[in-house]
């Protein structure tokens, strides 16, 4: 019989014994749906349960591991709309990881309130700072929970029985006994350890050195290494590092495929907007599908924390001229536009310092359209950017540096930005006399159409983003106005990818461009970036909601560089005279292609498939995708494992050749195997190709809507070949 444990870290306070006692509080779901639950956390402190008052029946439970954040006061929709009710200082959400719905409570006194939220801030703190053997040990507690069926903090054979065919485990008795063992990490260890029991500090160097490719400041990282992951004290104090330690190491974020380094913000942020690829989302405000889901902030709030820059308003004409958000024509529900603009003056840099693009659809009367420019103006006051950086005629964009914390609207301009601005900057580009006739008039016939359907305040708020119709690439460098922006539909894109990749790639080096995903997904399905983001297109809008390989694709991208929602474009697609066309490999200027070699090693506790039969055990495989250019498209697969998702080892090699890596995303996917039907997506890991270290590495999965489910990884060796240079004479 097995008793569950507590965990080590978690210091009792009084609001935490307050938390196990248990405490009534009313679950919100609606201004109608209000009822009384019972919660409390259990003994564990990482689990809440909670039950009918009316029945007694447990309705549900949920981890500390599950919970991103709690907010205090009215801070969602549903808490809103009970507000002249309850006081906000009882009210309180939940906020969990994903696309999991919100938890809106209110308690029965601002004293209860502030116990749990309190309580919940400690607990969250707690789970988010684990190391690796500490998230290993919450794993076990928390499937002991759920082993654990009549709930007498005790487990018998049965319960132990079916709690391994929970944890994807299929095994005999002398299988359990090597369980936990990592075979393959002590025969590495054993390697390079002369006695096989500890590695020295210059068996760690050396290891560090010849697998890991760490050439600079080796020997200090070693001595770092073993402070930061020795558990044993004696060890730590003669520079010496143990099986456990070196196990820890590698399960670490030091021993992450992906850099630490780039994890920071570690590219130049001082060059043009169009220099870099911004994270941007497709009608923020759906929360579902496009013609009856749900309209919400909180489809702001959860783009904002993923780092998303460009985010997406829809404007119709309210009721009491107030102008609504919603899809029009459609029967999604709808919200104030001042709403909107409130959750973005409050979530617009909590992520990220850098500038976010509001992309406004304006389908309001003029009357309501000075509505939507006082709300700007009002509630985002100075970080809504009203004028240019310098007072001047922008010659290029300005950069996200000299752009933080400042809010830039998208949106139709009446007239020229240069005509309500002093004389140009340094350079300004030369105008014929032959451009000047026949345009002019044609600019004053738009503009004067403009201001009939156009607010001059609205039009006002639009600096560096003024929406123009696309009318071909030649016309665009003619005009030469870096201010101006064109949206095409993946379609239209496709095309001009087609028909003239290398000006795509040429006109993206100076001026933004912004591609949407078709009206035919109403299902909210996404089209692949990758093609869009191989021609250098900037603002390739996804809709966050719907999970899925565009999204991974977009989450791997925009993981680097401190998640500031920019990432720097490569020299190739910088330069306005480049002969890059994704599509031709004559007019790459590469020494030849980089060979990228993947050993998949083994895999440790891999999730359950969503909704698989009880008792069933995954048959795990995995697979690697190479996502750039067309010619370095791939995917290859190991074989399966069957009745394994708890240990599996597969121990095979995998080749990529990769002729433009800069472009590159690779995507490491664990599916179970089907041989009747189609696999089933277990778990994923996606990075750009720049941020891939070499050596032994463990890549840690994520779920299909991108949260990380620790303790779930893959251990791999990386191997990059790098094509041999140029002959000397």
């Amino acid at each position: 019989m097995a008793s569950l444990l507590c965990n080590a870290r978690i210091q009792l306070t009084e609001e935490l014994e307050q938390m196990q006692q248990g405490t009534l509080m009313r679950k919100v779901k609606s201004k109608n749906w209000k009822k009384q639950r019972y919660f409390k956390l259990q003994d564990d402190c990482m689990t809440i349960w909670y039950q009918s008052k009316r029945t007694g029946k447990i309705e549900s439970a949920f981890s500390i591991s599950d919970v991103e954040t709690v907010r205090e006061g009215h801070q969602s929709e549903v808490l809103q709309s009970v507000a002249e009710e309850f006081p906000p200082e009882r009210c309180f959400t939940i906020v969990f990881y994903g696309r999991r719905g919100n938890l809106d409570l209110i308690a029965g006194s601002a004293e209860e309130a502030q116990c749990w939220v309190q309580g919940l801030h400690q607990l969250i703190e707690v789970a988010t700072s684990m190391d690796q053997k500490e998230k290993i040990d919450q794993w076990i507690r928390d499937w002991f929970q759920k082993g654990d069926k009549n709930k007498d903090g005790r487990m018998n054979f049965k319960e132990v029985q079916r709690l391994l065919k929970m944890m994807n485990v299929d095994m005999n008795e002398d299988h359990a006994l090597q369980l936990f063992q990592r075979e393959e990490v002590l025969s590495l260890f054993q390697d390079f350890s002369e006695d096989g029991k500890k590695l020295t500090l210059l068996e760690l160097v050396d290891f560090l050195r010849q697998e890991q490719l760490e050439d600079q400041g080796t020997e200090q990282l070693a001595m770092e290494l073993i402070d930061k992951y020795e558990p044993s004290e004696t060890a730590r104090a003669r520079h010496v590092l143990s099986a456990d330690g070196f196990l820890m190491y590698l399960c670490s974020p030091d021993g992450s495929i992906f850099n630490p380094q780039h994890r920071e913000l570690w590219q130049d942020m001082s060059q043009p907007l169009c220099h870099y690829f911004i994270s941007s989302s497709h009608n923020t405000y759906l929360i579902e599908d496009q013609i009856r889901g749900q309209s919400s902030i909180e489809g702001y709030i959860r783009a904002l924390k993923r780092g998303c820059r460009c985010l997406e308003v829809d404007c119709w004409d309210g009721p009491n001229g107030e102008p609504m958000v919603y899809h029009g024509h459609t029967f999604t529900s709808k919200i104030p536009f001042r709403e909107v603009v409130s959750t973005l003056g409050k979530y617009a840099f909590k992520t990220s310092d850098y500038p976010v693009i509001l992309s406004l659809e304006n389908h309001c009367s003029l009357e309501q359209q000075e509505v939507l420019a006082q709300q700007l103006k009002t509630i985002l006051g100075e970080k809504l950017l009203t004028t240019t950086t310098n007072g001047r005629i922008p010659i290029q964009l300005p950069s996200p540096e000299e752009l933080k914390h400042k809010i830039l609207l998208k949106g139709k301009k009446i007239g020229r930005l240069e005509d309500t601005l002093d004389g140009p900057g340094d350079e300004a580009p030369d105008v014929s006399d032959d451009d000047n006739g026949a345009e002019t008039e044609e600019e004053k016939r738009r503009a004067k159409k403009d201001k009939e359907s156009l607010a001059q305040s609205l039009s006002d708020c639009v600096i560096y983003c003024k929406s123009v119709s696309f009318r071909g690439f030649q016309e665009a460098r003619r005009h030469s106005r870096p201010s101006e922006i064109s949206s095409f539909a993946e379609a239209k894109a496709r095309k001009l990818i087609r028909d003239a990749g290398n000006e795509f790639v040429r006109h993206n080096a100076w001026q933004l461009t912004r591609i949407y995903p078709s009206g035919m997904r109403t299902d909210s399905s996404n089209y692949n970036p990758q093609e869009m983001w191989n021609v250098g297109c900037q603002i390739v809008a996804l809709n966050f909601q719907t999970a899925g390989t565009e999204m991974d694709l977009c989450d791997g991208l925009f993981s680097q560089n401190g998640r500031c929602g920019y990432v720097l474009k490569p020299p190739f697609m910088r330069d306005e005279e480049t002969l890059f066309d994704p599509s031709d490999p004559s007019s790459w200027e590469s020494p030849g292609p980089i060979t990228l070699t993947i050993q998949v090693i083994s895999g440790q506790q891999l999730p359950k498939v969503a909704n698989s039969k009880e008792g069933a055990v995954i048959d795990p495989l995995v697979r690697v995708e190479i996502h750039g250019v067309p010619i370095d498209q791939a995917r290859q697969e190991t074989k399966y494992i069957e009745n394994n998702g708890f240990n599996p080892r597969w121990d095979e090699t995998l080749q990529f050749q990769l002729h433009t890596p800069e472009l590159a995303l690779v995507r490491f996917v664990v599916e179970d195997y089907d041989k009747t039907s189609r696999n089933d997506f277990v778990g994923q890991f996606t990075l750009a190709f720049a941020n891939i270290k070499p050596g032994y590495r463990h890549i840690h999965l994520l779920s299909k809507d991108g949260t990380s489910i620790p303790p779930s990884s893959l251990f791999v060796h990386i191997h990059i070949t790098e094509p041999p240079g140029p002959k000397q004479d």
